[in-house]
């Protein structure tokens, strides 16, 4: 996450290096290249036999990732999504050899700023929110054409808001009038519907989150990620993961917590099977930006830095 698209801001740089334990010669994965403030300070720590694979499916992104490479034979751009982890990791011959992988979850500031992707409602502009914008179905394509229920259902789970029903069929009305298909016109009925209160956040800011999270299906690919993140790792290799909102924390934390345990159903046997072993350690609780950080960047308030240690 960043603080404009001209002078990127990674949030918990120094903690992510200090948690990945970059060693010269090691093979890194960006799985969240962005516009590649992370992987620049990896870069830093790596030496002439390192490598690092920068992965994103932001075309914008992509880009900025391919005049990477091109500048540096260290680095390989990918097109995908951290979902699909373990094909990219076999397709680069780094499948279980891989020293770290970094993930800095949820929506970049060049992607926010940018009223034209729809992420935000700061500034008007269409309902697109994917991060992808030639895949799958744009926010606005879903919002006119969901059933109420189903729309109620992804803004109650992933916004976790009180309101979403009320919310939901504010937006069914408003699309038999006319069609939802910009930012600020969403964002002005949720708040006829859930006024604010005071300086709370605005109405629409946890509708925003659920739609996008639902569009893009990022608890869906963080999941798959984690299912398979342990099979790319090498003994001793390193996960960190930054996440900015509790859903995706918890994922991440109970993936960890989990890991990092005896089986409990083997727990109490005289001798615990090596199956049942943990098959990770967390080397630091959970980190968070400090004062400083968070005067210089407003939007790292919310984050939240995991590691995992593969032991086995």
């Amino acid at each position: 996450m960043s603080a404009g698209e001209d002078q990127h801001v990674p949030v918990l740089k120094d903690e992510v290096l200090e948690q990945l334990e970059v060693r010269a010669d090691g093979t890194y994965i960006d799985g969240t290249f962005g516009r590649g403030g992370h992987s620049r300070a990896i870069l830093e720590k790596l030496g002439t036999g390192g490598r690092l694979l920068v992965v994103d499916r932001d075309p914008r992104a992509l880009q900025t990732a391919a005049e990477l490479a091109a500048a540096d034979e260290r680095v390989t751009a990918v097109a995908g999504s951290f979902g699909e982890i373990n094909a990219i990791a076999a397709a680069h011959g780094v499948c279980g050899d891989v020293d770290g992988i970094l993930l800095d979850l949820g929506v970049s500031s060049p992607q926010l700023d940018d009223p034209e992707r729809g992420f935000s409602f700061m500034r008007d502009g269409p309902l697109d929110m994917r991060m992808d914008p030639e895949a799958g179905v744009s926010a606005e394509e879903w919002l006119n054409t969901a059933a109420e229920n189903d729309m109620a259902r992804v803004i109650a789970r992933y916004g976790e808001e009180k309101s979403a029903r009320r919310i939901a069929r504010a937006i069914c009305n408003e699309r038999t009038q006319q069609k939802i298909s910009r930012t600020r016109q969403l964002a002005d009925l949720i708040e006829t519907v859930s006024p604010r209160r005071g300086k709370a956040k605005h109405p629409a800011t946890k509708t925003f989150q659920a739609v996008r999270i639902h569009i893009n299906n990022e608890l869906g690919e963080l999941q798959t990620f984690l299912d398979n993140v342990l099979t790319v790792l090498r003994v001793g290799g390193r996960l960190c993961v930054i996440s900015f909102h509790s859903l995706e924390d918890r994922m991440v934390k109970r993936f960890m917590r989990d890991g990092s345990r005896v089986d409990p159903a083997l727990a109490r046997m005289p001798v615990v099977p090596e199956s049942a072993q943990p098959v990770m350690t967390l080397p630091a609780r959970a980190i968070r930006p400090g004062a400083a950080e968070t005067e210089r960047n407003a939007r790292a308030r919310s984050a939240v830095l995991r590691t995992a240690e593969r032991l086995r």
